[in-house]
């Protein structure tokens, strides 16, 4: 009899959600970054907190990023070529004004694929050596510009391309270089 009532408080026990799974510092660092962005534009512009204007907002805003953002609206099916379509699960919480971390835990639950997305770290132009970098992080830098270099055979055409697009994309950079 004992045997048999200690079973069932185990079996109880087992049945009882435990605590919601946090985020830890730094997980989901691109979600939280893009929803927090989105909400704060979405208060700006006045936008009606309701399930089907957050939606068609999300995905106006999603057409125009790049890089980890656009891969993050790929994953919530806020893309044209998505393949799957979770994006119920931000408007939805986002028209109640629950906080952008509460939501990135859901959406881990849904896809874990979501909360592996980190940002590129930012290189800091005005302190790097370009000829130490690798031909894949130049690229990088004029991607990130949209720029591409066209019959860039080498190593030293890329480092030009940047030099002379440095002004236009980050003067402070170029000023201090110039400085040096």
């Amino acid at each position: 009899m004992l045997g048999l009532s200690g079973l069932s408080v185990a079996l109880a026990l087992a049945l009882v959600p435990g605590p919601a799974e946090a985020l830890k510092e730094g997980e989901c660092e691109v979600c939280v970054t893009f929803l927090g962005k989105f909400y704060q534009s979405l208060k700006d512009n006045d936008v009606k907190f309701n399930s089907a204007d957050i939606e068609k907002a999300l995905m106006k805003t999603c057409r125009d990023v790049k890089g980890k953002e656009n891969r993050f609206c790929y994953y919530i099916g806020a893309t044209s070529d998505a393949a799957t379509k979770i994006i119920n699960e931000v408007s939805k919480p986002l028209s109640y004004h629950a906080p952008v971390e509460k939501i990135c835990e859901k959406l881990k639950k849904k896809d874990s694929q979501i909360c592996e997305l980190k940002y590129d770290k930012q290189l800091d132009l005005t302190t790097v050596d370009l000829k130490k970098l690798k031909v894949k992080d130049l690229k990088k830098i004029l991607e990130e510009w949209g720029e591409s270099c066209k019959g860039c055979a080498e190593k030293s055409d890329f480092i030009r391309k940047i030099t002379e697009l440095m002004p236009q994309y980050a003067p402070a950079a170029a000023k201090v270089r110039t400085d040096l």
